[in-house]
């Protein structure tokens, strides 16, 4: 059976990158909508460029532009979409909706992976501000296309590894600490850690599995379900470095929030996990 043609839409953010790279390397015949709004950032056109070297197609599409949208949709098989949905970057989720009314005219789409693989939101509804925001926003995605009865399959990674594993879960940083470690409650709670190189793996592989279809895919590989404890061990292991612990309970990390909000709210809300 032929790969299905896959078109990528923010194949030049975060984890778009990592899906294109994904996709390309499955053999799928890869497609990058490429919109006017890229404007003169020189950084995402050189991404382009060197994606299209690999073999991938550019395909121009505006999101202020039914028309257009509905015609790069027409050229695939298969739409995966990795919009923003950080405050402290672009906050983008909502824009989605006009792509599903374009896959939706369109008519030809076998599978629509919305901009998930993070926390499941139907599973979220306790999370706080800003973070409770992108979940429902989410949740309004996934409304729409199951009402336009699109076939789809939502990917849940939980916590990339970029973001929770080389700084200890810690916040406002992505740098292991040198010296002290905060703990969250008291640091015993599970959590599922993936490398976003295997997510865009994986997603890219749930695009033509049967099992997939109209599912929530949930990403627990055992190996990679640690309490804050374990991952602070095995740094602490590799490094030879014992870290002075401090332990914030739930109280006191819902209070700090009320005077304001930290740089990584992915952090914070994910974080909440670990005290809840």
């Amino acid at each position: 059976m032929a790969k299905s043609r896959v078109l990528v839409v923010g194949g030049t953010g975060y984890i778009g990158k990592k899906l294109v790279k994904a996709s390309l390397a499955e053999g799928h015949r890869t497609y990058i909508l490429r919109r006017p709004e890229i404007g003169l950032d020189m950084d995402k056109m050189q991404i382009l460029l060197e994606f299209k070297e690999q073999g991938a197609v550019l395909v121009e599409g505006s999101f202020s532009d039914h028309g257009s949208l509905v015609e790069a949709v027409k050229q695939v098989d298969v739409v995966i979409c990795a919009m923003s949905g950080v405050h402290f970057r672009s906050h983008n989720l909502l824009m989605q909706l006009k792509l599903v009314d374009a896959i939706k005219q369109a008519g030809n789409i076998k599978r629509f992976l919305p901009s998930e693989f993070g926390m499941d939101p139907a599973q979220m509804t306790d999370a706080i501000e800003p973070g409770r925001v992108t979940f429902e926003e989410k949740m309004m995605v996934r409304k729409a296309i199951e009402e336009a009865n699109i076939p789809h399959t939502y990917v849940i990674a939980n916590c990339f590894a970029g973001y929770f594993v080389g700084n200890l879960s810690q916040m406002e940083t992505l740098l292991p600490p040198n010296h002290k470690v905060v703990i969250y409650g008291d640091g015993n709670v599970k959590a599922v850690f993936m490398d976003e190189n295997d997510v865009a793996t994986y997603a890219i592989k749930s695009i033509d599995d049967p099992r997939t279809l109209n599912k929530t895919l949930y990403l627990k590989p055992p190996e990679n379900i640690l309490t804050q404890t374990q991952l602070v061990e095995k740094w602490e292991n590799l490094t030879g470095k014992t870290l002075e612990k401090m332990s914030i309970s739930k109280q006191h990390f819902l209070a700090l929030m009320k005077g304001g909000i930290p740089l990584n709210y992915i952090q914070l809300n994910h974080n909440s996990n670990f005290i809840m």
